[in-house]
């Protein structure tokens, strides 16, 4: 019989299992997860679950029961520590030797850290953490001012603590969509009471706080780390498999070895539109990333062309962003800036390459649409 497996019990492998079974897959089916945690979203970890808003059993992927029900060896608390590639065998850190057919690579990624204390955000178990932390209220220093970084930022707040984020460059998420929309997310933290210390870097992390690069110190009574993840690619790596920032794919997902694929956060495929490799770490990515392997692991014509897509919510700010806003030339808004009502649009050499709307609904497949069709014009 034919033997199928997904090494990370992620969204992104749980959703391609689900694929797998819903799609005529009727094989032997093994998920294998490092966390003992059925599969999950992570989403809420740092949205509504970390607020207290939302109840634990709704982060899960399927019903406990589901895999069971689909003939999915789910093994939790085991992660792959070997994948021979000849031999068409992971190895796993409970010593057995599982075969496959075809194998999906979802390993995911790992927050970066510093060194010395510091909560990072990545599981559920650190959302919980993290929450009983900022229960507690008090001071908190939060180390990046990206997505987690401002996210985390709004809930301590919300929460009633006192927080300063540090963050090297000029502004916040400046890198992912420049100084323009940096200075809309600096300006809503500082109406809410965040102190933001930017443009300076952290020389070191202690119980009692962050010591900056220019010798002050920030006094907390927590510490949160939130300066990005690293995919899990030394499985692969190790292994053999064409690895860059991510493990290398083309358009269907398909790995340098022609039984091996991947999904995720680990990923970096081509795409199609954007010409050129690109690895996401978004949601979304893993909520169709996951399916589109699994039809290209049953020998369908898959070309994954999603384009990125992200979604967060800070105070009364909700915003949708769609595309990739690397080597952009020029950005438009429209609408409101200082109601927090508006678009902006991305352009590179006269071509929309990313789209964003803030406060305002239903917009984000025009955005989709445009970016689409202003890609394909040769």
């Amino acid at each position: 019989m034919t033997t199928h497996v997904i090494v990370g019990a992620g969204l992104a492998g749980a959703k391609a299992a689900q694929t797998l079974r819903e799609e005529g897959f009727d094989g032997d089916l093994v998920l294998i997860g490092a966390e003992r945690e059925r599969p999950y979203e992570r989403p809420p970890l740092s949205k509504d679950y970390l607020q207290g808003k939302s109840e634990r059993e709704k982060i899960f992927v399927h019903p406990p029961g589901w895999y069971g029900k689909h003939d999915v060896d789910l093994r939790l608390g085991v992660s792959a520590t070997r994948l021979a590639l000849d031999e068409h065998v992971v190895e796993l850190s409970d010593g057995t030797r599982q075969p496959y057919d075809k194998l999906l690579l979802a390993t995911g990624a790992t927050p970066r850290r510093l060194p010395g204390p510091g909560l990072t955000l990545r599981s559920v178990e650190d959302s919980e953490t993290l929450r009983d932390g900022l229960a507690r209220g008090g001071r908190v220093v939060i180390v990046g001012g990206g997505w987690i970084g401002l996210e985390v930022a709004a809930a301590a707040r919300l929460a009633g603590c006192e927080v300063t984020v540090v963050e090297p460059e000029p502004l916040p998420l400046a890198r992912v969509l420049g100084a323009e929309v940096g200075a809309v997310f600096a300006a809503l933290h500082r109406e809410q009471g965040v102190v933001l210390r930017l443009g300076v870097g952290v020389a070191s992390v202690s119980d009692h706080g962050v010591r900056l690069a220019s010798g002050e110190t920030v006094e907390a009574d927590l510490v949160v780390v939130g300066i990005g993840a690293a995919p899990n690619v030394e499985l692969a790596r190790t292994a053999g498999l064409e690895v860059a920032s991510g493990i290398v794919c083309d358009a269907s997902l398909r790995t340098s070895h022609p039984d091996v694929y991947a999904a995720g956060d680990v990923a970096e495929p081509y795409h199609p539109l954007y010409g050129r490799k690109l690895r996401v770490e978004h949601w979304a990515n893993a909520l169709n990333g996951g399916p589109a392997a699994a039809r290209a692991m049953l020998g369908r014509e898959v070309v994954y062309d999603r384009l990125p897509y992200f979604f967060t919510d800070q105070y009364t700010l909700g915003m949708e962003f769609t595309g990739d806003t690397t080597g952009y030339d020029e950005v438009v808004f429209e609408g409101s800036v200082p109601e927090r009502e508006f678009v902006v649009r991305w352009s590179r050499d006269g071509r929309m390459v990313a789209g964003m709307n803030v406060n305002i609904w239903d917009g984000v497949e025009e955005l989709q649409n445009r970016i689409r069709a202003d890609l394909s014009r040769s």
